[in-house]
């Protein structure tokens, strides 16, 4: 939404604004919807901030197997300043991929009605579609593994922007080392806000999280009252309830995939849990360095 400068009140702005979310949502479900169709053509919407992608490959992995005895390995190609491709899968000690285990497939099928031979694809080509790795929705009966692939795309996404293909090593299985970490994005969202998460970790364990959005004038979305009336009238909640449940959760979960969605905060809950993911992975290393997102904000149709 662009924003003009029209002398309306502030709560009537508020609900415009409240209005292009619930636009954005609907938007994001469509497309989800196509993407899952197996359609893989790239986004058309005109980029309006945050930096372009450069040309090149920008791999990840993960150090260690996981409890179950894979690890997650992705990488992205980017052409022409899109992601033309997305390589997610899981290798087990023996170099086997996950998508190609036949046993897999079929444990986890008639567990989730849904497997790897499925679900990777699918995830793989919601990137490509969207090209944003926040608007690539769960698939059904892979939640975990959704949730890996966000992360990890959202990090590959940042790679790709300053055109640094150094390979992405994830220490998943270590444990968080102490320290604040630090999370921020650049640029201002179509209505007019960006995040930011703050994360104290102590004796190992994340005690503290710090999570809100800042308007243009450094003010808390938190404290805004207008907007937390519109909202809450629109969607059962707002961010006074939203903010602090979901920064509660994830220091009761110490897990930002066992973060629950909060009702009427969909996208705000994904976000959150994507960036503290991200977080967390930071922690696992010990690196206190800020990170700077520069968010990819387009332009809505």
């Amino acid at each position: 939404m662009r924003v003009k400068k029209l002398l309306l009140p502030l709560g009537l702005l508020l609900i415009i604004m409240l209005a292009a979310c619930g636009s954005n949502e609907s938007a994001t479900k469509s497309n989800s919807e196509k993407k899952a169709s197996g359609s893989s053509e790239p986004a058309t919407a005109k980029l309006i901030a945050g930096a372009a992608l450069k040309d090149g490959t920008y791999s990840l992995k993960e150090k260690e197997l996981d409890s179950h005895g894979w690890k997650a390995t992705m990488s992205i190609t980017v052409k022409d300043g899109k992601i033309t491709k997305s390589n997610y899968n899981y290798v087990n000690k023996n170099g086997e991929l996950k998508s190609e285990n036949a046993a897999y497939e079929k444990a986890m099928k008639a567990k989730n009605g849904i497997g790897p031979k499925e679900y990777i694809p699918k995830l793989n080509q919601a990137l490509v579609a969207s090209q944003d790795a926040q608007q690539v929705e769960a698939v059904s009966g892979a939640t975990e593994s959704s949730d890996h692939f966000t992360n990890y795309a959202q990090q590959l996404i940042q790679a790709a922007q300053k055109g640094d293909t150094t390979p992405i090593v994830i220490d998943a299985q270590a444990k968080l080392k102490d320290g604040v970490y630090k999370l921020a994005e650049k640029n201002l969202g179509t209505t007019g806000w960006k995040t930011f998460i703050d994360m104290t970790v102590k004796g190992g364990k994340i005690t503290k999280v710090n999570y809100d959005f800042l308007d243009k004038n450094g003010k808390l979305k938190s404290e805004n009252a207008a907007y937390e009336k519109a909202m809450k009238a629109k969607s059962g909640t707002g961010p006074k309830e939203y903010i602090p449940a979901l920064s509660k959760a994830l220091v009761d979960k110490q897990d930002a995939e066992k973060v629950d969605v909060v009702s009427g905060a969909t996208h705000s809950s994904h976000s959150f849990r994507i960036y503290a993911a991200q977080l967390i992975n930071a922690a696992q290393k010990g690196d206190t360095v800020p990170i700077e997102v520069n968010n990819l904000v387009f332009q809505e149709k």
